[in-house]
């Protein structure tokens, strides 16, 4: 499938892999940073933000995905960051193709099988009913009773626009999201990858353990794990200056 991307700056590239239910647009603040030292890509997965959208949802089609874009743009040799279901898309493509991965970053997310933990959202968002809901006000107040954290149901109102005058839409493919959803879950460990490589993760997130740590240095021996205090598994929007300092720092020659 070919991804929509945006393409920012000059020099090593350095591929960014958005979260479920995000898109490229999460990430144009960060990357024009990044894009004083790299050629910096944001991508749209499938289902996603302007990707096209397909009933086949799943880690090994997203990485597929990625490996045609660095295919169509020539790309041999990259660096890769990833953020969530973007880290296990970009974990399983460091342990498919080893030699393509300069430095890998992964945030708040570890290749460890995950339970379902988002039945109340995918509730809300199928709940939405465009043919009677007219204002982004509606669509949050429908939302609302499924989704109470104001922050989440704000991340997800991102995606919210007009497909045409009148009417809202959703950027992602809920349909697809809720039918793969265990998918998404999946533990992403099929082999070793011995690159040098960055878990970051959020103080205030549950999404790597110390324990999963230690796991995770048996797929990923040359790793290591950082940690941004008070910040939530969207550290890079809540911690934005800590979250560029300690990956910028890493991606240093």
């Amino acid at each position: 499938m070919k991804l929509n991307y945006k393409r920012f700056g000059e020099g090593e590239p350095l591929l960014i892999l958005h979260g479920l239910m995000g898109m490229l647009d999460n990430w144009q603040g960060p990357a024009k940073t990044y894009s004083g030292s790299f050629d910096t890509i944001i991508i749209d997965a499938r289902n996603h933000g302007h990707s096209e959208h397909s009933s086949e949802f799943n880690y090994s089609a997203m990485v597929d995905d990625v490996f045609e874009l660095c295919e169509d743009l020539f790309l041999d040799e990259v660096y890769m960051l990833g953020h969530s279901m973007g880290g296990k898309t970009a974990m399983k493509f460091a342990q498919n193709y080893p030699e393509m991965i300069k430095k890998l970053i992964v945030a708040d997310i570890a290749p460890k099988d995950y339970a379902v933990h988002h039945q109340q959202i995918l509730a809300g968002l199928k709940s939405l009913d465009f043919s009677i809901l007219k204002s982004r006000g509606d669509v949050d107040k429908t939302l609302e009773p499924f989704i109470p954290e104001v922050g989440v149901r704000q991340f997800l109102m991102k995606s919210i626009y007009w497909v045409e005058k009148g009417k809202l839409g959703l950027r992602f493919n809920v349909d697809a999201i809720d039918k793969n959803i265990e998918l998404i879950g999946e533990a992403t460990l099929d082999a070793q990858f011995e690159g040098e490589t960055l878990f970051i993760r959020g103080g205030n997130s549950n999404y790597i353990s110390n324990q999963d740590f230690e796991d995770i240095k048996l797929g990923f021996p040359n790793s290591t794990l950082e940690t941004i205090q008070d910040a939530g598994h969207w550290l890079h929007a809540e911690k934005p200056i800590e979250f560029l300092e300690k990956t910028i720092d890493f991606l240093k020659p």
